[in-house]
């Protein structure tokens, strides 16, 4: 009997076991596939937002531009050669041996050949043009057009860019479009950063690989893997951390960009985004910013060697910073035109001519397009005083002003050399001198110069502005003039008091004043008593005309701060900054008209539509006929008087002005006016102890070197109606020209002595002066 075939045993818990799990395991698969599908979908999608938003929303807070005054030239124009040398170069034009474009210049003597650049004013469009210009002692003497000969009427050079009012990041920029982007930048760009630009989808493996032989080749870092996508990416949306995931988000934002953006926008993006350089605490972005830091003037006007150098400091700006480290970036500069040149995109003798051009950066690093700053804290004050805050908002606006820097250079200078001369000349320690200067115009209160310290470049403490201090005999003239302003009690020749004063102060002290010489002098003559600065007799006069009166001419002046109505006012314990009482003065020099001092022209939104303004008016607040008399006087200051030294700084110019010293000699003062300027200077110290300086010693020297270096012009004083003069003698008598010792004396008409003098017959004297003078 056959046995039957045994059957083979089949393990049932193993295959069943099997056959459950495999659906298990393919479902879990799936599952992880689909999961990290929706991850990567999702973080896309969150990447591709972050770009969208990025992208396509304002890509920056473009800061507010701030420009100097145009300088305008025509026939007559007090423009000397040298000024408008140095406004040109102020300006960053070139000079060249043969003018063939826009801001070139040459010079032979007093003849300049000029082409200027076109520019956006705010009441219109100025094409370039090109002239030539002659100046002469008097100003300028011949403007005529380059091409056809013909006399041009006007030419208004463009206004400096002096500054710039940043958002609150502290970044600045220059933005500049694709189509202003200088075909060398693109260039030298592909050669060194990403040669494969237009090629690549954002990423470029074969940049990567050859970036890396080359480096090896070199032994050292000669090319970058990264894309200039990749670059924008890194710079524009994440941050400079270094790590794995930040490199992987990096090139998968750069392919969202390439997928989304074209190549001329990326190449724009990244054109305005690129770090270049830190100026104090302001971040350089962008070539356009870079041209204005390191060469002052715009993107457009570089030339091969100075664009090779820019591109040259983005793969280090601190690293290649050619004002720390020339020797560095002349070679950084040098190879990327070299690399220029094996892509094909200059010849040899284009990369010779280039690399044989030194680095060419401006001297005045570090401060950029902050040339200024103690003006623009005066224009950023006066924007928030002036127009209304949700204008001042938006984006772009550009802010047209009152400086002249050629103004603003020269008091740089006066102030800044003038302190160290005295300094090494009393002994005194380097440096611990400070000062300030305003300057503005007389009639219409434009600022054209501020500076608030010897160094002029350092946006720190502004004592033109925040250094209130006591005014000394500053306040002196509106004491007298508050008298003067009283005809039938007050006049030049009236006789006031210098006698002791001794009065009761509160907590049982005394305040007992003393001249600056310690003498007591006795009855003077009122125009005495100013000239000399006597303090006993400009109280006595104070306290005749009244505290009250006093304050209110002062606050009619201009002063806006408290003033306590104490009879130490009388002697200057009023504290102003330097920019207030140079308002006081503005009234005086005007004649009486008070003209806000202003730094702002005009204000333009991102439109080019002008911003309204609160309005600003020019104001009588004195009796133009007293404040004749008063500058009379302060004419009189300046020859015989206090601040006779300006005989010798200013010899034969004749200027109105006066001193101002305060207790222990820790203030010094000088404010005055010549031509068609009023200026003001003070020097002092920081910790407020002893300067040792009067203000014929201290500041004064410092309006003189300013005025010296200004070449002002005398000042003309014309009797306004209502003034005659009249001889009068040593007694205050009138008297006749022919006699002995007898001055002519201004006067309100029917306030002159009733007084005779026993020498001439003085009935018609005063029709005499009316005639000549009216």
């Amino acid at each position: 009997m056959k046995k039957k075939p045994k059957r083979r045993r089949v393990n049932r818990r193993r295959s069943g076991t099997s056959v459950r799990w495999r659906p298990h395991w393919a479902r879990l698969l799936l599952s992880s596939l689909v999961l990290l599908l929706l991850v990567i979908v999702g973080y896309s999608l969150y990447l591709g937002k972050t770009v969208r938003v990025k992208f396509d929303g304002q890509r920056w807070a473009e800061p507010a531009r701030v420009f100097a005054r145009p300088l305008e030239l025509y026939v007559g124009a007090p423009v000397t050669a040298d000024q408008l040398q140095a406004e040109l170069e102020f300006l960053g034009y070139r000079k060249v041996r043969a003018v063939d474009a826009p801001a070139q210049w040459s010079r032979n003597g007093n003849r300049f050949a000029l082409h200027t650049r076109a520019f956006r004013f705010w009441d219109g469009e100025a094409v370039a043009q090109s002239v030539v210009l002659e100046t002469g002692n008097d100003g300028v003497l011949g403007l005529v057009g380059r091409d056809n000969g013909r006399e041009v009427d006007l030419l208004r050079l463009e206004p400096a860019l002096v500054g710039s009012i940043y958002p609150a990041h502290s970044e600045d920029r220059v933005l500049v479009r694709r189509e202003e982007l200088p075909e060398s930048l693109v260039q030298a760009l592909l050669a060194v950063e990403d040669r494969r630009f237009f090629e690549h989808a954002g990423i470029d493996l074969r940049g990567i690989a050859r970036a890396l032989v080359a480096n090896i080749r070199a032994g050292g870092a000669v090319q970058g893997g990264s894309t200039l996508t990749q670059q924008l990416v890194k710079n524009f949306i994440l941050t400079p951390e270094r790590s794995l995931v930040r490199k992987l988000n990096e090139a998968w934002m750069a392919l969202i960009v390439e997928s989304r953006y074209g190549k001329d926008e990326i190449l724009e993006a990244y054109a305005n985004e690129i770090f270049l350089g830190q100026d104090g605490g302001r971040a350089i972005h962008g070539f356009g910013l870079a041209a204005h830091f390191y060469f002052q003037r715009p993107l457009s006007e570089l030339r091969l060697h100075e664009v090779s150098l820019l591109v040259g400091l983005v793969k280090g700006a601190s690293f290649y910073n050619p004002r720390r480290h020339p020797e560095r970036a002349l070679e950084r500069r040098n190879l990327v035109i070299r690399q220029m040149q094996q892509q094909g995109f200059i010849d040899a003798a284009q990369a010779d001519a280039a690399i044989a051009r030194p680095l060419g950066v401006t001297a005045a690093g570090g401060r950029g397009l902050q040339r200024v700053p103690g003006f623009i804290d005066l224009v950023r004050r006066q924007l928030r005083r002036d127009y209304r805050e949700q204008d001042l908002t938006s984006v772009g606006l550009r802010i047209f002003t009152t400086l002249d820097p050629w103004v603003q250079r020269q008091a740089v200078d006066a102030l800044a050399s003038r302190l160290e001369r005295v300094e090494k000349a009393r002994g005194i320690e380097a440096g611990s001198l400070q000062g300030a200067v305003v300057v503005a115009a007389t009639q219409s209160g434009e600022v054209q110069a501020l500076v608030g310290g010897r160094d002029a470049g350092y946006a720190g403490f502004n004592r033109a502005l925040d250094a209130v201090r006591p005014i000394g005999s500053l306040v002196k003239p509106a004491v007298y003039l508050a008298a003067l302003s009283r005809p039938e009690r007050f006049t030049l020749t009236s006789r006031v008091e210098d006698r002791p004063v001794d009065m009761a102060l509160p907590g049982g002290q005394r305040w007992q004043p003393r001249n600056y010489d310690r003498e007591v002098h006795g009855p003077v003559m009122l125009h005495e008593a100013l000239a000399r600065s006597l303090n006993l007799a400009t109280i006595d006069l104070g306290m005749s005309v009244g505290l009250d009166e006093v304050k209110a001419t002062l606050q009619a002046l201009g002063v806006e701060r408290e003033i306590l109505a104490y009879p130490s006012l009388l002697l200057g314990a009023l504290s102003l900054s330097p920019f207030d009482a140079t308002q006081v003065y503005q009234v005086l020099a005007a004649g009486g008209f008070r003209a806000p001092l202003q730094a702002i022209r005009e204000v333009l939104d991102a439109d080019q539509q002008p911003l309204q303004r609160y309005p600003l008016s020019v104001v009588q607040v004195a009796d133009p006929r007293a404040v004749f008399l008063l500058n009379r006087n302060l004419v009189e200051v300046t020859e015989s008087g206090t601040a006779r030294a300006l005989r010798g700084l200013l010899p034969g110019i004749e200027v109105a002005g006066k001193t101002g010293t305060t207790n222990d000699l820790r203030d010094s003062w000088f404010a005055g006016f010549a031509g068609d300027r009023v200026a003001l200077a003070w020097v002092g110290r920081d910790d407020n102890a002893s300067s040792g300086l009067t203000g014929a010693q201290g500041a004064l020297p410092v309006w003189a070197d300013l005025m010296r270096r200004l070449a002002a012009r005398s000042i003309q004083l014309l009797p306004p109606s209502g003034v005659e003069y009249h001889w009068v003698d040593r007694e205050g008598r009138l008297s006749a020209e022919h006699c002995d010792g007898v001055v002519a004396f201004p006067y309100i008409a029917g306030s002159q002595p009733r007084q005779r003098a026993a020498c001439g017959d003085t009935r018609n004297e005063g029709g005499f002066w009316r005639g000549l003078f009216d």
